[in-house]
């Protein structure tokens, strides 16, 4: 945004704002009700940003008000909160405390976009796997991420954490149901530990919607039906399987790699 953010300064812990930061770290989908997004951490910041999001409030700790580096952020927030030093190890969930964070606000419920390449997700119910998978979709050229419900909640800190921004380049569909992926309007892939033919081989159409699902159990029977394809990583060292995330990541470079030939 141009112009100067409004200043406020934050000196008590009953502050209406800090109330609602610390339901947001104590909830993981309290952000549905709040309709804002708690972002811990620079590199947080920085990547909605750069993404053209708007903060909606950017908080800083005392300490670092004058911090120059810091101060370049302030015109891109409609309001620059400077949290009292006592406070400030009090709020939020890193463990080592980043100097900023801020509220930016949620996206809402999306609608399933037709014809883009896409990835599935059958309840990954881990927030590190969850953040990983996105993390490789947007590195890797997908453009929508529909999240089954049963899914963790996408927009909680701790996927965002673990999606290091992938958040802020992706559409991403939460809580949907099986019905909406007919929407897609592109095959389905899936991934098996127990069959199918092998990745390396298989002919991979463009675009696609590949679909990753529980840790555990993998991708529900119905939504397997729904399937054009089931594939096979090649896995010579005989594990049973792999972990989900590891799995997206090798499905979506080959994807990418074919499109490249």
């Amino acid at each position: 945004m141009n112009g100067a953010a409004r200043l406020v300064r934050i000196a008590s812990r009953d502050n209406p704002l800090l109330a609602k930061v610390r339901r947001l770290n104590a909830t993981p989908d309290a952000y549905r009700q709040l309709g804002v997004v708690w972002l811990e951490g620079d590199h947080l910041v920085r990547a909605a940003v750069a993404r053209g999001w708007h903060l909606q409030e950017l908080l800083l700790s005392a300490r670092y008000e004058d911090d120059a580096a810091l101060r370049a952020l302030w015109p891109q927030a409609a309001t620059v909160r400077i949290v009292a030093d006592a406070l400030w190890s009090g709020i939020g969930s890193l463990s080592s405390k980043a100097p900023l964070a801020a509220l930016v606000t949620w996206p809402g419920e999306l609608a399933v976009l037709p014809g883009r390449r896409s990835v599935v997700l059958d309840r990954v119910q881990d927030a590190g796997n969850l953040g990983s998978i996105l993390r490789s979709a947007a590195a890797f050229g997908i453009a929508q991420v529909v999240a089954l419900k049963g899914c963790a909640a996408l927009w909680s800190p701790k996927v965002l954490r673990a999606g290091m921004g992938a958040h802020f380049g992706l559409h991403l569909v939460e809580a949907a149901e099986a019905s909406m992926l007919d929407a897609l309007q592109v095959p389905l892939l899936a991934t098996s530990s127990h069959g199918g033919a092998p990745l390396t081989e298989a002919p991979l159409p463009e675009p696609c919607a590949w679909v990753f699902g529980h840790e555990g159990q993998g991708i529900a029977a119905p939504l397997l039906q729904r399937c054009a394809q089931r594939l096979a990583i090649p896995q010579p060292g005989g594990e049973e399987s792999i972990n989900v995330a590891a799995a997206a990541a090798v499905c979506l470079y080959e994807s990418m790699r074919r499109r490249a030939q």
